[in-house]
């Protein structure tokens, strides 16, 4: 288990890392940036390459990458001819799309994650209902166990996630529905009740619920190209959008940072994906693809984000954000991402509940 853990991290972050360096890289060339060195990994080097004026490098420590582009250090001397192929010497808008294409790519890698997913076919649940709860509107109303909606609110139905958002989008309106109930059908109207309940995010929520579940078969959906390009491009917008939300309520204190996971987590996870299948792995790849994007994105400094923030600055106010504030930020900010990577280490180690490890970090931190 534990070599399988490590060798699926491994193909994981090289995947992502790849994705995300290659967004650099390759904007860097079309906008006529010289690029002196892409690795994958930190540290020494493992193997290496030059191919023309770069160096192609596998590095020790898997966990980042990075692009040396011509010229993206201040005071950097360069030759005469190399000027123009300099990184700091591009516009603002060069700049930035420069640094925006790494995150870039980690969505596109998800969008071509889950499109092709879904050509090759997800198992969704069918409209057959498992349980219905003691006391809700679909028990009075004489739904049972082994019933199959057909049509509610006047909408044929066949996957379980139809029937969820016509009764979410109710408000409290009686539906007419047709079930099939021991082979046959029958219509009945059932008025969804307002229910409280707690969302992903743990929140208490009231929403209007028939007070069925799914049973638990599932039937495999395949769809076409485009079809499935349209899904792949609304699942990652909409783990995108849950991402950005997550953060913000962990900055609320709605859910706790204890929540979050490093490598050690990553490669558990990994792990136990790929003994469920190919499939299971390659999603969870393209959720971690969509996470890496959005926290890059974020406006602190080291990160692509961070990087941004300066050049929009720049690009708002016609200068260059000052070279000694912005030495300083970058100092900040990898203090601030050394201490997070220190913070998720320590969760991961605690998860792993080694009883002498956990008591040397519970010595620690008081």
């Amino acid at each position: 288990m534990i070599g399988i853990s490590i060798i699926s991290v491994i193909v994981l972050l090289g995947v992502l890392i790849f994705a995300h360096e290659l967004g650099h890289f390759l904007m860097a060339k079309r906008a006529g940036v010289g690029v002196l060195k892409f690795s994958l990994g930190f540290g020494p080097r493992i193997l290496g390459r030059k191919i023309g004026e770069t160096e192609y490098l596998l590095s020790l420590i898997p966990l980042g990458g990075y692009v040396k582009l011509l010229g993206e250090s201040p005071g950097e001397e360069l030759a005469a001819e190399d000027q123009k192929r300099s990184f700091l010497t591009q516009t603002v808008w060069k700049r930035i799309a420069i640094v925006a294409a790494g995150p870039v790519f980690n969505l596109l890698l998800a969008l071509t994650i889950f499109t092709l997913v879904n050509m090759t076919g997800l198992p969704v649940l069918t409209a057959e209902v498992g349980m219905t709860h003691p006391g809700s509107a679909a028990m009075e109303s004489g739904i049972k166990a082994g019933d199959r909606i057909m049509v509610i609110g006047g909408k044929a139905v066949t996957k379980w996630d139809e029937i969820s958002e016509i009764i979410s989008k109710s408000n409290g309106m009686p539906l007419l529905i047709t079930v099939q109930s021991d082979g046959l059908p029958r219509e009945i109207t059932v008025t969804p009740k307002a229910m409280k309940s707690r969302n992903l995010f743990g929140e208490e929520v009231e929403s209007y619920k028939l007070g069925i579940s799914p049973s638990s078969h599932t039937v495999i959906q395949r769809r076409n190209p485009l079809s499935a390009f349209g899904e792949g491009i609304r699942q990652t917008w909409m783990i995108s959008k849950l991402t950005v939300i997550s953060i913000v309520k962990m900055f609320q204190g709605v859910i706790s940072p204890k929540t979050m996971g490093g490598p050690i987590l990553i490669a558990q996870i990994a792990g136990a994906q790929v003994k469920e299948g190919i499939v299971p792995f390659l999603l969870f790849m393209a959720l971690l693809s969509i996470n890496l994007a959005i926290l890059n994105l974020l406006p602190i400094p080291v990160l692509d984000g961070g990087h941004l923030l300066f050049y929009g600055i720049e690009a708002l106010t016609g200068r260059e954000v000052n070279l000694r504030w912005r030495e300083m930020a970058q100092q900040v900010g990898f203090a601030l991402l050394i201490l997070l990577m220190i913070f998720v280490f320590m969760l991961d180690i605690e998860r792993l509940n080694i009883k002498f490890i956990n008591d040397f970090i519970r010595v620690l931190t008081g």
